[in-house]
């Protein structure tokens, strides 16, 4: 099923099992320039349009990085792993939280409506209580979802997810950043 609010949005049948690429951000974090619009003639697609807006996000040099607090990013992680885990709401194969958003690749075993409003919903509360602003908003309204076509485009996406913070600046490789599926994965795979 296709929707459109602000953001166009693809829900597809859970027969499908098809991963999804969903971003969300956290609230009044909207770049403080607009980016330069391509002439008509030149149209970018949807993916190079959210790659440059992904892109000056990912500066954060706009809005609230409360992401940054370790506390804030427990919160998200752990709802994130839960979500897989405890609750069943997907099949979690990337994910990355940024200062000021995350990324995720999933396969969704309910529809993509019930998953955003659970993870933003219960991360919200959480981190506006550690954070001492509780009622007010934490997560920007809508979020992006890109429907993964074939495993090269998700292996190209992962890869997308798992380098974010070495492409903003923030880490030196995926495996030291933190708040990842590629630290996850790096921790697990070293013998103890």
């Amino acid at each position: 099923m296709f929707y459109r609010r602000n953001l166009p949005h693809w829900h597809p049948d859970l027969t499908e099992a098809s991963y999804l690429f969903v971003t969300w951000r956290l609230a009044g974090t909207l770049p403080r320039t607009q980016l330069p619009q391509a002439p008509a003639i030149v149209q970018r697609s949807a993916g190079r349009n959210f790659l440059a807006w992904d892109r000056e996000v990912d500066k954060a040099a706009f809005g609230p990085v409360w992401l940054q607090d370790d506390r804030v990013a427990r919160v998200v992680a752990d709802a994130l792993l839960y979500g897989e885990s405890g609750r069943q709401f997907y099949d979690l194969r990337a994910w990355v939280i940024m200062p000021n958003h995350v990324h995720s690749v999933l396969r969704p075993k309910t529809s993509l409506p019930v998953i955003t409003r659970w993870l933003k919903g219960s991360t919200a509360r959480q981190a506006n209580l550690i954070l001492g602003r509780t009622g007010k908003t934490f997560w920007q309204d809508e979020s992006f979802d890109h429907r993964v076509r074939d495993e090269m485009e998700l292996d190209r996406i992962v890869r997308y997810v798992e380098y974010n913070p070495v492409s903003a600046g923030l880490a030196a490789n995926p495996l030291a950043w933190p708040w990842s599926s590629a630290r996850l994965a790096g921790e697990s795979a070293c013998p103890t």
